[in-house]
């Protein structure tokens, strides 16, 4: 699929705050033909400001908002705008969290603040003392209210009284993106033509996806035996990623001929 590539030079007065989305108002674009989008791209869709990571595992993450973006990236140079058709196939893997090490954050109606470690680990600094120590004598400044509805995408972590707890420098410096951050790993594909599945099993790790892509002339799924998950029709070059977390065997079978049966085999 060929996508149209439109990079946009923004000033960070321009990027505005939506609930739930990071809104950009767009400069003129400089427009360039790519094969496709690539893992660590910044894209958005034409009729929608928000903005999206591409992950390695195939899926697009949102940034909820403008501080949110900018503790990852200082400049919007390198977003890339496509088509919202496109934009449409790629699937919504979550929210990113704030970039470790850079920001504390809290709740309104938590009067806790937190530091943020790797992997949206939130880590109370149970003193002022404390906070001196991470993020010097201007440490109140560098405290950003997060929204209710985005404080479940954190998990809370032990507290943390000193640097020997915990070093911003040092877990900014070692999550180098949100790849990392996010642990995530390629998605593998499982192609489906009009002969049948292309190969009938798949092993992949607990977290990894599977990428089923249709590259057969007619419509075709991939549906699980006990109905719990499926993919929905995919039409001719269609895809659709599904993370597989916990070990064990799923089998799954075609809805437009039962007689085509594949597996995925979750092992650690």
């Amino acid at each position: 699929m060929t996508l149209t590539r439109t990079r946009l030079t923004l000033s960070a007065a321009a990027f505005l705050c939506a609930i739930g989305a990071a809104v950009l108002a767009l400069a003129v674009p400089r427009t360039q033909a790519v094969t496709s989008v690539d893992s660590g791209d910044l894209i958005r869709g034409e009729s929608f400001s928000a903005v999206y990571y591409v992950g390695m595992d195939g899926f697009r993450y949102v940034f909820p908002n403008d501080k949110a973006y900018f503790t990852w990236y200082t400049d919007f140079d390198d977003v890339i705008v496509i088509t919202d058709a496109e934009l449409s196939k790629i699937q919504i893997g979550g929210n990113i969290t704030y970039k470790p090490g850079v920001k504390m954050v809290k709740i309104n109606t938590d009067p806790k603040t937190y530091a943020v470690d790797a992997g949206g680990t939130l880590r109370h600094v149970t003193t002022e003392a404390a906070a001196v120590a991470l993020y010097g004598t201007a440490w109140n400044t560098l405290i950003d209210d997060i929204a209710d509805g985005f404080f479940p995408n954190y998990t809370i972590g032990e507290s943390v009284s000193s640097l020997t707890d915990f070093n911003p420098a040092s877990v900014t410096a070692e999550v180098v993106d949100i790849n990392t951050d996010k642990s995530l790993v390629e998605s593998l594909d499982f192609v489906i033509n009009d002969d049948g599945y292309e190969e009938i099993e798949i092993t992949v790790e607990p977290g990894q996806g599977v990428r089923f892509v249709n590259e057969g002339a007619v419509n075709h799924t991939a549906t699980a035996d006990d109905l719990t998950w499926g993919t929905g029709t995919l039409m001719t070059g269609d895809a659709f990623i599904r993370k597989f977390e916990t070990e064990g065997t799923f089998t799954f079978f075609d809805s437009y001929d039962s007689t085509n049966t594949g597996a995925v085999y979750v092992e650690e």
